[in-house]
């Protein structure tokens, strides 16, 4: 039997962005629930982050979570666990949105405490959100469990949270080692490193995102595969521009109707003709994007491998990182002083949101 898995679904994330909204239907309305119905999957888990702020949730990304996502559930069973965004305190998983929003729903089975089930035979360790309140219950459970499998939502040592960004706190991976199988939510980057796979967010949400490769997976529960499934939708798209190689009309001739609904990146080698620019950038502005930005290449930097100009405003985490790593600070100091920033950047972009 198989069943999907899908976690980070992050509904509300960026101050409920529209876009990101509709963005997120397609994935569910052209990915994700076709595919369930075509290969008769009617069990899904979630691995935690339903949504994106622990405060509070817009009442329009209600909406649009219950039409979108629960709804069509509706003759499946969904298995969904806490996550770190699902949760109003810190250090108790007890007030979530999950029993908020989904707890009359029949079909919705919500783990608040380390659970071991059965789903066809295969034993799974239901694993919530590790906190100060079930911390010490948590690792009686990753102990004492006889499942061979655990889906959770973990912070493990060494794991990429994103792209280039590697996870140094938390709990370590030898920790799991007893497990045959490991699937776990709250990384944005999948990966897989013996037992243990973090499985990604579905779709992309910021440019952190770009080239990142998203979807979900299914879960044999008598061989124990996991496939992933891929998400060919883009939210972030970069177009390349330069009129001294290319001419006026080739750069016209090129369908750019596959940025409509994205936020597009126009990378700017050369511009030796303003109007000609000026006519290109209509051409992308009649397509629909959401939104278009250019970026300055006249240095011709990495420009087959250009992620380093992506965003060239860089995220304020990465600089924070780097002005921390360039400055006089002794080294013992500087991943704990990272650390701590992080930690206030986060609680401000939650608030803020």
């Amino acid at each position: 039997m198989k069943v999907a898995l899908i976690t980070d679904t992050h509904f509300g994330a960026r101050s409920d962005n529209l876009a990101l909204l509709d963005y997120q239907k397609k994935f569910y309305d052209t990915v994700f629930f076709p595919y369930l119905d075509e290969h008769y999957i009617h069990t899904v888990f979630h691995l935690g982050d339903l949504v994106d702020r622990r405060k509070y949730i817009n009442v329009n990304t209600a909406n649009r979570m219950r039409k979108d996502f629960i709804e069509p559930l509706n003759g499946r069973d969904l298995h969904i666990i806490p996550g770190n965004h699902d949760v109003y305190y810190k250090n108790s998983n007890e007030i979530n949105s999950l029993k908020e929003l989904l707890g009359d729903k029949e079909n919705i089975k919500i783990y608040m405490q380390p659970t071991v089930i059965t789903v066809d035979k295969a034993q799974i360790l239901m694993l919530p959100w590790i906190c100060d309140e079930n911390r010490k219950q948590c690792f009686n459970a990753i102990s004492k469990a006889k499942a061979p499998i655990l889906f959770g939502h973990l912070e493990l040592v060494g794991f990429e949270m994103h792209k280039g960004h590697f996870c140094d706190v938390g709990l370590h991976k030898e920790s799991f080692e007893k497990f045959d199988v490991v699937c776990s939510g709250h990384f944005h980057h999948k990966s897989t490193y013996q037992n243990i796979n973090y499985l990604g967010s579905p779709y992309e949400m910021t440019w952190a995102d770009y080239g990142d490769v998203k979807g979900f997976y299914t879960f044999d529960t008598e061989t124990y595969e996991l496939e992933f499934i891929e998400n060919p939708l883009r939210l972030f798209q970069k177009v390349h521009y330069s009129d001294s190689k290319k001419g006026y009309e080739k750069l016209l001739d090129v369908d750019y109707s596959y940025i409509s609904n994205t936020y597009v990146k126009v990378i700017v080698k050369d511009k030796t003709n303003p109007f000609f620019y000026d006519r290109f950038i209509q051409k992308l502005e009649d397509q629909g994007p959401v939104d278009i930005k250019a970026v300055d290449d006249h240095l011709n930097i990495a420009l087959d491998d250009d992620s380093d100009i992506i965003n060239q405003a860089e995220s304020t985490l990465e600089i924070l990182s780097k002005t921390i790593d360039q400055s006089g600070i002794e080294i013992k100091y500087k991943k704990p002083l990272e650390n701590l920033l992080r930690t206030l950047y986060n609680e401000a972009s939650i608030l803020q949101a």
